[in-house]
């Protein structure tokens, strides 16, 4: 039996923890790439239904229709029950505009977006949370929307008290003495 030691040189360590580094930020990068295509198409689908509901009439199940089809012929793939579908709709509803779309809601997860559908009903409330670091964390974006943590103005308008984990997840809100969030000025 050889009893060779393998000897790794020196420069292996930070060489390893290098390209390990950089196949965790690839990682990153492919999944926000994937969410941004997915709420895209979500979106796109839903102006699709608002379309076909305007040129057909309510009434006509644009949405169940579409829901069989889909599945038969994506059998594989989730999200196109009804439920998911009328989201859609609302969502393309709700952003009408693509630009807006790519630049807020598409930056954040489906599910995400499907709160704020289902709680926020204020379009600049709705806006101000796609922007905030809490809400790629659905725990703590919950939270703020519970705690009814909203924007300022910056003239007090629509300002409220922050929860501890809205102020700790939003480093650019800082909490002044009567405890209203305000933009820092950073």
């Amino acid at each position: 039996m050889d009893d060779t030691r393998l000897v790794i040189p020196t420069e292996y360590g930070p060489f390893r923890e290098e390209l390990k580094e950089r196949i965790r930020s690839a990682q990153v990068r492919a999944a926000v790439a994937v969410n941004t295509e997915l709420v895209l198409l979500y979106w796109n689908i839903g102006q699709r239904i608002l379309a076909a509901q305007l040129a057909e009439g309510w009434g006509t199940k644009v949405v169940e229709r579409l829901t069989n089809d889909l599945k038969r012929e994506f059998p594989d793939m989730k999200g196109f029950s009804p439920r998911n579908l009328k989201y859609m709709r609302a969502f393309a509803e709700i952003w009408p505009e693509e630009q807006i779309v790519q630049q807020a809601a598409a930056q954040i997860p489906w599910f995400h977006n499907c709160v704020l559908i289902d709680k926020v009903k204020d379009q600049s409330a709705r806006h101000w949370y796609t922007q905030r670091p809490s809400s790629t964390d659905g725990a703590v974006m919950c939270s703020c929307i519970r705690s009814r943590a909203v924007f300022t103005n910056g003239k007090g308008k629509r300002s409220q008290t922050l929860s501890a984990p809205c102020r700790r997840t939003n480093p650019i809100l800082r909490t002044n003495s009567s405890k209203t969030p305000t933009t820092s000025s950073s």
